[in-house]
Protein backbone atom coordinates (compact mmCIF):
# COMPACT_ATOMS: atom_id res chain seq x y z
CA UNK A 1 0.00 0.00 0.00
CA UNK A 2 2.59 2.62 1.06
CA UNK A 3 4.09 2.45 -2.69
CA UNK A 4 0.80 3.82 -4.30
CA UNK A 5 1.53 6.89 -2.38
CA UNK A 6 5.26 7.54 -3.96
CA UNK A 7 4.55 10.27 -6.97
CA UNK A 8 6.02 7.34 -8.85
CA UNK A 9 5.34 5.43 -11.94
CA UNK A 10 6.03 1.96 -10.91
CA UNK A 11 6.61 -0.93 -13.27
CA UNK A 12 7.69 -4.77 -12.31
CA UNK A 13 9.87 -7.50 -14.28
CA UNK A 14 9.80 -11.00 -12.66
CA UNK A 15 12.60 -13.46 -12.91
CA UNK A 16 11.15 -16.65 -15.07
CA UNK A 17 12.97 -19.18 -12.63
CA UNK A 18 13.63 -17.38 -9.36
CA UNK A 19 16.80 -18.92 -7.34
CA UNK A 20 18.29 -18.47 -4.27
CA UNK A 21 21.68 -16.01 -4.75
CA UNK A 22 24.33 -18.66 -3.57
CA UNK A 23 23.12 -20.54 -7.13
CA UNK A 24 24.24 -16.99 -8.64
CA UNK A 25 26.17 -17.30 -11.98
CA UNK A 26 27.49 -14.99 -14.58
CA UNK A 27 24.88 -16.05 -16.87
CA UNK A 28 22.20 -14.03 -14.37
CA UNK A 29 24.26 -10.70 -14.64
CA UNK A 30 24.18 -10.94 -17.95
CA UNK A 31 20.13 -11.16 -18.58
CA UNK A 32 20.13 -8.16 -15.41
CA UNK A 33 22.44 -6.02 -17.44
CA UNK A 34 20.25 -6.53 -20.64
CA UNK A 35 17.00 -6.38 -18.79
CA UNK A 36 18.48 -3.22 -17.98
CA UNK A 37 19.39 -2.32 -21.16
CA UNK A 38 16.59 -3.09 -22.84
CA UNK A 39 14.25 -0.91 -20.55
CA UNK A 40 17.25 1.99 -20.06
CA UNK A 41 15.06 4.78 -21.92
CA UNK A 42 11.90 4.02 -20.40
CA UNK A 43 13.05 4.37 -16.50
CA UNK A 44 14.71 6.66 -14.47
CA UNK A 45 16.10 4.52 -12.03
CA UNK A 46 15.98 0.65 -11.28
CA UNK A 47 15.49 -1.72 -8.44
CA UNK A 48 16.65 -5.03 -7.97
CA UNK A 49 15.58 -7.37 -5.42
CA UNK A 50 18.15 -9.83 -4.33
CA UNK A 51 19.58 -12.57 -1.77
CA UNK A 52 21.89 -10.90 0.67
CA UNK A 53 24.47 -14.21 0.25
CA UNK A 54 25.90 -12.91 -3.41
CA UNK A 55 24.17 -9.54 -3.63
CA UNK A 56 27.88 -7.81 -3.69
CA UNK A 57 29.11 -10.34 -6.21
CA UNK A 58 26.13 -8.80 -8.45
CA UNK A 59 26.15 -5.37 -7.76
CA UNK A 60 30.48 -5.62 -8.46
CA UNK A 61 29.39 -7.51 -11.65
CA UNK A 62 27.18 -5.03 -12.82
CA UNK A 63 28.90 -1.66 -11.61
CA UNK A 64 31.58 -3.12 -14.44
CA UNK A 65 28.85 -4.53 -17.06
CA UNK A 66 27.43 -1.06 -16.81
CA UNK A 67 29.91 1.44 -18.33
CA UNK A 68 28.75 4.86 -18.61
CA UNK A 69 25.79 4.39 -16.15
CA UNK A 70 23.58 7.68 -16.02
CA UNK A 71 20.65 5.93 -13.65
CA UNK A 72 20.43 4.79 -10.37
CA UNK A 73 20.49 0.55 -10.06
CA UNK A 74 20.15 -0.27 -6.56
CA UNK A 75 20.16 -3.37 -5.64
CA UNK A 76 18.37 -4.44 -2.04
CA UNK A 77 16.47 -7.40 -0.28
CA UNK A 78 16.28 -8.50 3.39
CA UNK A 79 17.75 -10.68 6.31
CA UNK A 80 13.98 -12.22 7.04
CA UNK A 81 11.59 -12.48 4.33
CA UNK A 82 9.23 -10.63 3.11
CA UNK A 83 6.32 -12.47 4.59
CA UNK A 84 7.24 -12.21 8.28
CA UNK A 85 6.20 -9.59 10.43
CA UNK A 86 9.53 -8.47 11.87
CA UNK A 87 10.73 -8.41 8.34
CA UNK A 88 14.06 -5.60 7.45
CA UNK A 89 12.81 -6.15 3.48
CA UNK A 90 9.66 -3.91 3.94
CA UNK A 91 11.61 -0.53 4.54
CA UNK A 92 14.45 -1.85 2.45
CA UNK A 93 12.12 -1.93 -0.27
CA UNK A 94 10.58 1.48 0.16
CA UNK A 95 13.39 3.07 0.52
CA UNK A 96 15.49 1.66 -2.40
CA UNK A 97 12.38 2.78 -4.94
CA UNK A 98 12.49 6.35 -3.34
CA UNK A 99 16.25 6.78 -4.36
CA UNK A 100 15.57 5.22 -7.86
CA UNK A 101 12.52 7.99 -8.41
CA UNK A 102 15.12 10.67 -6.74
CA UNK A 103 15.82 13.42 -8.34
CA UNK A 104 17.37 16.97 -8.25
CA UNK A 105 16.68 19.94 -10.83
CA UNK A 106 15.46 17.18 -13.17
CA UNK A 107 18.25 14.77 -12.79
CA UNK A 108 18.94 11.35 -10.60
CA UNK A 109 21.30 11.79 -7.78
CA UNK A 110 22.85 8.50 -7.81
CA UNK A 111 23.96 7.27 -11.25
CA UNK A 112 25.81 4.15 -9.81
CA UNK A 113 25.56 0.71 -9.23
CA UNK A 114 24.41 0.17 -4.62
CA UNK A 115 23.11 -1.81 -2.42
CA UNK A 116 20.93 -0.30 0.33
CA UNK A 117 20.15 -2.45 3.48
CA UNK A 118 19.33 -1.22 6.80
CA UNK A 119 19.41 2.61 6.18
CA UNK A 120 22.39 3.03 4.66
CA UNK A 121 23.40 3.02 0.70
CA UNK A 122 26.74 1.97 -0.47
CA UNK A 123 28.73 1.56 -3.77
CA UNK A 124 27.84 -1.73 -4.71
CA UNK A 125 31.66 -2.43 -5.42
CA UNK A 126 32.90 -1.15 -2.12
CA UNK A 127 30.14 -3.86 0.21
CA UNK A 128 30.97 -7.11 1.33
CA UNK A 129 28.14 -9.04 3.14
CA UNK A 130 30.22 -9.16 6.99
CA UNK A 131 27.01 -10.45 9.48
CA UNK A 132 24.56 -13.41 8.48
CA UNK A 133 21.91 -12.58 11.67
CA UNK A 134 21.58 -8.91 11.81
CA UNK A 135 19.67 -6.48 9.57
CA UNK A 136 22.68 -4.56 8.89
CA UNK A 137 24.51 -7.01 6.97
CA UNK A 138 26.69 -5.11 4.99
CA UNK A 139 29.62 -3.10 5.07
CA UNK A 140 31.75 -1.04 3.01
CA UNK A 141 35.02 -0.49 5.27
CA UNK A 142 37.21 1.35 2.45
CA UNK A 143 34.46 4.00 1.34
CA UNK A 144 31.76 6.30 3.06
CA UNK A 145 28.31 5.48 2.94
CA UNK A 146 26.63 7.43 -0.34
CA UNK A 147 23.10 8.13 1.52
CA UNK A 148 22.19 7.25 4.92
CA UNK A 149 17.76 7.58 5.93
CA UNK A 150 16.55 8.89 9.14
CA UNK A 151 13.31 11.40 8.67
CA UNK A 152 14.87 12.23 5.39
CA UNK A 153 17.46 10.71 2.91
CA UNK A 154 21.13 12.56 3.52
CA UNK A 155 22.90 12.14 0.40
CA UNK A 156 26.78 12.22 0.89
CA UNK A 157 27.17 14.11 -2.24
CA UNK A 158 30.98 14.29 -1.92
CA UNK A 159 30.95 10.36 -2.46
CA UNK A 160 28.78 9.74 -5.22
CA UNK A 161 30.45 9.19 -9.12
CA UNK A 162 29.54 11.89 -11.39
CA UNK A 163 27.37 11.08 -14.22
CA UNK A 164 29.21 11.38 -17.23
CA UNK A 165 27.50 12.35 -20.67
CA UNK A 166 28.41 9.54 -23.30
CA UNK A 167 25.58 6.81 -23.76
CA UNK A 168 25.40 4.13 -21.67
CA UNK A 169 27.65 0.74 -22.95
CA UNK A 170 26.72 -2.94 -22.04
CA UNK A 171 29.38 -5.39 -21.67
CA UNK A 172 28.13 -8.80 -21.38
CA UNK A 173 31.36 -10.83 -22.61
CA UNK A 174 32.59 -12.25 -18.85
CA UNK A 175 35.39 -14.61 -18.49
CA UNK A 176 35.60 -16.57 -15.02
CA UNK A 177 38.48 -18.95 -15.92
CA UNK A 178 39.93 -18.26 -12.28
CA UNK A 179 41.21 -19.51 -9.09
CA UNK A 180 41.61 -18.19 -5.85
CA UNK A 181 44.43 -19.20 -3.64
CA UNK A 182 43.71 -17.84 0.26
CA UNK A 183 47.04 -18.25 2.32
CA UNK A 184 47.94 -19.37 5.30
CA UNK A 185 50.62 -20.29 7.95
CA UNK A 186 51.45 -24.27 6.60
CA UNK A 187 49.86 -23.95 3.29
CA UNK A 188 51.64 -27.14 1.46
CA UNK A 189 53.24 -26.44 -2.07
CA UNK A 190 50.72 -29.71 -3.35
CA UNK A 191 47.78 -27.87 -2.94
CA UNK A 192 49.33 -24.59 -3.84
CA UNK A 193 50.82 -26.54 -7.27
CA UNK A 194 47.57 -27.70 -7.87
CA UNK A 195 45.39 -24.15 -7.86
CA UNK A 196 48.32 -22.45 -9.97
CA UNK A 197 48.44 -25.42 -12.46
CA UNK A 198 44.61 -26.08 -12.59
CA UNK A 199 43.85 -26.43 -16.57
CA UNK A 200 42.01 -23.50 -17.88
CA UNK A 201 43.17 -21.07 -15.42
CA UNK A 202 43.85 -17.44 -16.78
CA UNK A 203 44.01 -15.38 -13.56
CA UNK A 204 44.52 -16.03 -9.80
CA UNK A 205 43.35 -13.78 -6.66
CA UNK A 206 46.06 -13.91 -4.03
CA UNK A 207 44.35 -13.33 -0.60
CA UNK A 208 47.72 -12.17 1.11
CA UNK A 209 47.92 -11.11 4.84
CA UNK A 210 48.31 -7.66 6.23
CA UNK A 211 49.37 -5.30 3.60
CA UNK A 212 49.90 -7.89 1.08
CA UNK A 213 52.73 -9.80 2.68
CA UNK A 214 53.13 -13.42 1.92
CA UNK A 215 55.70 -16.24 2.26
CA UNK A 216 58.90 -15.44 1.21
CA UNK A 217 60.03 -19.55 1.05
CA UNK A 218 61.85 -20.21 -2.57
CA UNK A 219 59.07 -23.04 -3.19
CA UNK A 220 56.45 -20.52 -3.17
CA UNK A 221 57.96 -17.63 -5.25
CA UNK A 222 58.98 -20.40 -7.71
CA UNK A 223 55.66 -21.31 -8.26
CA UNK A 224 54.12 -18.06 -8.91
CA UNK A 225 57.28 -16.74 -11.33
CA UNK A 226 56.02 -20.17 -13.70
CA UNK A 227 52.85 -18.89 -13.60
CA UNK A 228 53.44 -15.51 -14.67
CA UNK A 229 55.39 -17.23 -16.94
CA UNK A 230 52.66 -18.86 -18.67
CA UNK A 231 51.03 -15.86 -19.13
CA UNK A 232 48.76 -16.34 -16.15
CA UNK A 233 47.30 -12.93 -13.90
CA UNK A 234 47.84 -12.79 -10.35
CA UNK A 235 45.94 -10.35 -8.19
CA UNK A 236 47.21 -9.45 -4.90
CA UNK A 237 44.13 -8.67 -2.90
CA UNK A 238 44.48 -8.64 1.39
CA UNK A 239 42.51 -10.69 3.91
CA UNK A 240 42.08 -7.59 6.01
CA UNK A 241 38.38 -6.06 6.09
CA UNK A 242 39.77 -2.60 5.95
CA UNK A 243 43.15 -1.35 4.50
CA UNK A 244 44.39 -2.34 0.76
CA UNK A 245 47.61 -3.80 -0.59
CA UNK A 246 50.85 -2.14 -0.71
CA UNK A 247 53.16 -4.61 -2.14
CA UNK A 248 57.18 -3.45 -1.47
CA UNK A 249 56.17 -1.89 1.87
CA UNK A 250 57.52 -4.93 3.37
CA UNK A 251 60.50 -7.55 2.40
CA UNK A 252 57.41 -10.30 2.18
CA UNK A 253 56.11 -8.46 -0.39
CA UNK A 254 58.51 -6.80 -2.06
CA UNK A 255 59.64 -10.15 -3.93
CA UNK A 256 55.76 -10.36 -5.56
CA UNK A 257 56.42 -6.75 -7.32
CA UNK A 258 59.36 -8.05 -8.62
CA UNK A 259 57.67 -11.03 -10.48
CA UNK A 260 54.71 -8.99 -11.29
CA UNK A 261 52.19 -10.10 -8.87
CA UNK A 262 49.28 -6.83 -9.16
CA UNK A 263 48.75 -4.73 -6.29
CA UNK A 264 44.78 -5.16 -5.69
CA UNK A 265 45.24 -1.67 -3.68
CA UNK A 266 41.78 -2.21 -1.58
CA UNK A 267 39.67 -4.21 -4.13
CA UNK A 268 37.38 -6.15 -1.78
CA UNK A 269 37.23 -9.97 -2.85
CA UNK A 270 34.07 -9.82 -4.33
CA UNK A 271 34.93 -6.78 -6.65
CA UNK A 272 38.07 -8.60 -7.35
CA UNK A 273 36.40 -11.23 -9.02
CA UNK A 274 34.26 -9.52 -10.88
CA UNK A 275 36.55 -6.82 -12.29
CA UNK A 276 38.84 -10.12 -13.14
CA UNK A 277 35.98 -11.88 -15.10
CA UNK A 278 34.99 -8.19 -17.03
CA UNK A 279 38.33 -8.13 -17.95
CA UNK A 280 39.00 -11.41 -19.16
CA UNK A 281 35.99 -10.99 -21.42
CA UNK A 282 37.09 -7.91 -23.39
CA UNK A 283 39.35 -10.42 -24.69
CA UNK A 284 42.44 -7.47 -23.90
CA UNK A 285 46.14 -8.69 -23.80
CA UNK A 286 47.82 -9.45 -20.45
CA UNK A 287 49.39 -5.92 -19.99
CA UNK A 288 46.48 -4.20 -21.03
CA UNK A 289 44.42 -6.27 -18.16
CA UNK A 290 47.20 -5.58 -15.41
CA UNK A 291 47.14 -2.00 -16.35
CA UNK A 292 43.26 -2.08 -15.65
CA UNK A 293 43.08 -4.10 -12.50
CA UNK A 294 45.51 -1.23 -11.30
CA UNK A 295 42.71 1.09 -12.69
CA UNK A 296 39.88 2.88 -10.83
CA UNK A 297 37.20 1.96 -13.20
CA UNK A 298 34.14 2.51 -11.44
CA UNK A 299 34.88 3.67 -8.33
CA UNK A 300 36.00 0.29 -7.02
CA UNK A 301 39.75 1.22 -5.52
CA UNK A 302 41.30 4.29 -3.66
Amino acid sequence: PELNKFDIELSSISSKHPIDSSNMHPGIWIDLAKTIQNNYAKYDGFVILHGSDTMSFTASALSYMLENLGKPVVLTGSQLPIGIIRTDGKENLITSIEIAGTKLKGKPIVTEVCIYFEYKLYRGNRTFKYNSSHFDAFKSPNYPALAEAGVNIQYNKTALLKAGHKALKVHTDLDNSIAVLKLFPGISKKITSAIINAPGVKAIILETFGAGNCTTEAWFTDELKKAIGKGIIILNITQCLEGKVIQGMYETSSHLKKLGVVGGADLTFESAVTKLMFLLGQKLSGTQIKKLLQSNLRGEMS
